[in-house]
């Protein structure tokens, strides 16, 4: 959890510095007060605004996704969180909120129909993971920054400056800075998918479902891969959902499904 802070700290401060370097001090404090009302704005509506985003919609009482994490959360001794449908047919599945007294967790139709119960429960005790490690207000605000850094350094061309040594910095800076921070984003989204698989693996007593499960979404994805939304939320989900090719381990918000499958079937020796 103190890695996560310290490049979430770091996203921020780096969100700061592209303020100063595209309009000097100015920019510096509008960065600084547009971080702080991002930050407030995403404690409160991260989980609003996802939703609304990917067109979910509640699930009845007693369907098959609220029963399964219902009881998972039970198990985990965690407050009851909302279940969601999105209506994708790619298979995926992603979790949001501010803390775990208002998460909510939701699920494609694509996963619904490809996964049995076994499957399925793994793949949301995964999503719990993150709700217990309040991942989902981390992952939140990080894509929160992370999307407005994007959209500071394209500013950058067109303010700060008419001098060619002053374009060029600017060049540098609407290049550079969206890789800086896609990158820090992509190191909190890895740490924390290793951590969440890792709590499945124990709130189910069966890490082999989740490695399962693993291999089939990636094979999913790969047919089905979801309709381009802003890539700033790809990492929410659990396993990449934008692209049906590999796009490496480098430059993926995930770390590869290969890793994670060898990760979880070490973890069924050593229950066993």
């Amino acid at each position: 959890m103190l890695t996560t802070f310290f490049l979430l700290f770091g996203l921020t401060a780096f969100f700061i510095i592209v303020g100063r370097i595209v309009a000097g001090k100015k920019g510096m404090i509008i960065a600084f007060i547009l971080a702080v009302v991002m930050n407030f704005a995403t404690y409160w509506f991260s989980d609003s605004l996802i939703l609304t985003a990917y067109s979910a919609q509640p699930v009845p009482a007693g369907h098959r996704l609220e029963k399964i994490t219902h009881d998972l959360a039970r198990k985990a001794g965690l407050p009851l969180p909302k279940a969601y449908v999105l209506p994708s047919r790619s298979p995926n599945a992603f979790a949001t909120g501010r803390n775990p007294e208002h998460a909510a967790v939701a699920a494609t139709q694509g996963i619904l129909d490809m996964m049995n119960d076994d499957e399925l429960a793994a793949v949301m005790a995964h999503e719990m993971g993150h709700v217990k490690n309040y991942d989902i207000l981390t992952g939140s605000v990080a894509a929160s920054i992370s999307g407005a850094v994007m959209i500071l350094s394209r500013m950058a061309l067109f303010f700060g400056g008419n001098s060619r040594a002053s374009f060029g910095k600017r060049l540098a800076v609407s290049i550079l800075a969206p890789v800086a921070a896609t990158v820090i984003t992509m190191a909190i989204s890895r740490e924390r998918e290793y951590k969440a698989d890792e709590f499945s693996a124990k709130l189910t007593g069966h890490p082999e479902y989740l490695a399962g499960a693993l291999l089939n979404l990636e094979r999913g994805v790969q047919r089905a891969p979801m309709a381009d939304h802003s890539p700033q939320t790809a990492h929410m989900f659990i396993v990449h959902p934008f692209s049906g090719v590999s796009i490496g381990e480098i430059f993926s918000t995930h770390p590869p499904v290969k890793k994670r499958v060898e990760r979880l079937m070490q973890m069924k020796k050593e229950i066993k």
